[in-house]
């Protein structure tokens, strides 16, 4: 069990190494089981959509190691990896993938904390006397 596609997600400070092995469908995360690493089903469907939308759900084994960031960041992580380990293997998936917005990175990040603010954009209390 050595052949495998491997693949980088990213999402805000969340990377997601991915792995594509030959097998039934189990999905590995941080080697515990997805159901249980991801236990909200909407991030559990978040995570198997590129399978899904190419139909191959119990084809691929998937090993991956996510790090940084929060749940719901990693999770979308992963996707983008699985999603970019699937063009790998088989470019002709791209034409399904592309069009779904998977391939694309999202780029979005927290914006930083300004000087002389409480945060990015929100300022202290106002008190005009």
């Amino acid at each position: 069990m050595s052949d495998f596609t491997y693949a980088t997600g990213k999402r805000k400070n969340a990377i997601s190494r991915t792995r594509l092995y030959a097998g039934t469908g189990q999905i590995t995360v941080n080697g515990r089981p997805f159901e249980d690493y991801f236990p909200r089903k909407t991030l559990q469907m978040v995570v198997q959509q590129p399978l899904k939308l190419v139909k191959m759900l119990d084809r691929f084994d998937i090993k991956a190691n996510c790090s940084g960031g929060g749940v719901s960041g990693q999770a979308e992580a992963l996707r983008h990896g699985i999603t970019r380990a699937l063009c790998a293997l088989d470019p002709e998936l791209r034409s399904v993938l592309k069009p779904a917005g998977l391939l694309t990175r999202d780029a979005r990040k927290k914006e930083r904390k300004k000087y002389g603010l409480r945060g990015a954009r929100a300022s202290f209390q106002f008190s005009k006397r």
